[in-house]
């Protein structure tokens, strides 16, 4: 029998993220897959003023807020609420005492809610976030600041990609946020050919991307790396279109 040919998976994250999860990805996958690293945004930090008075806990949404908030080189609080597990990884390697909501925005707003510290809160993130969460959590009482420490600059799709979208067969683009949805959208070749396989980490990040053109379409279980890579599974799995 002839051996079937690796199925690209393109990464389209910062390349930091892009290459951790390529290294799960052949973990797991072994040679049915291989990963394309082309980042669609680079971090550019920040260094804004910390706000005065004092803070009992920040809140992150992502690593590269983490990351954001040790440059600051500024005093912060010991606690520090994350959305989930990977945040919550680099928040304790950076020093903070970490405690993870396990999922999206909305569970760390719940999680936050059903356990309030005794002051305010530093919501530190990114520029551009589809999550309102200062606004939410001041509506419920819990006052909360919000300071942007990066942003993320787009990049033009890489060559090597561009040629991989303009060559029948198919590829898999697992996303991860509604913006890098909507850079893939505006930076996709017009004259492409490959049939996408969406895999989504959330039902915001599918509805980013559903005028995309692709054949499948999988959200993830929960909004973790590890159920990513379960819907990669089912991307591998699904039948061509006939």
């Amino acid at each position: 029998a002839r051996p079937v040919p690796a199925i690209p998976v393109l990464l389209t994250r910062p390349r930091a993220q892009a290459e951790a999860f390529a290294l799960r990805l052949t973990a797991r996958f072994g040679d049915r897959i291989s990963p394309v690293v082309a980042p669609l945004m680079a971090p550019e930090f920040l260094s804004p003023p910390r706000p005065e008075g004092s803070f009992a806990a920040v809140a992150f949404t992502s690593a590269q807020a983490v990351e954001g908030a040790v440059r600051l080189r500024v005093p912060l609080p010991e606690t520090a609420w994350c959305v989930g597990r990977a945040t919550a990884a680099a928040a304790t390697a950076a020093g903070f005492r970490a405690r993870s909501a396990d999922g999206d925005a909305q569970a760390l707003v719940a999680a936050i809610l059903a356990d309030p510290p005794d002051g305010r809160i530093l919501y530190i993130r990114g520029v551009n976030t589809s999550a309102d969460i200062d606004s939410i959590l001041n509506s419920h009482g819990i006052l909360t600041l919000s300071l942007q420490v990066y942003l993320q600059k787009p990049l033009p799709l890489a060559d090597e990609c561009t040629r991989l979208l303009q060559q029948d067969g198919p590829v898999i683009l697992p996303l991860f946020s509604p913006r890098s949805a909507r850079l893939f959208l505006d930076a996709m070749p017009s004259q492409h050919r490959s049939t996408l396989r969406i895999a989504a980490i959330s039902t915001a990040v599918a509805d980013s991307a559903r005028d995309i053109p692709h054949s499948h379409l999988c959200i993830a279980a929960r909004p973790e790396a590890e159920a990513m890579l379960d819907a990669v599974e089912t991307l591998l799995a699904a039948s061509p279109l006939p």
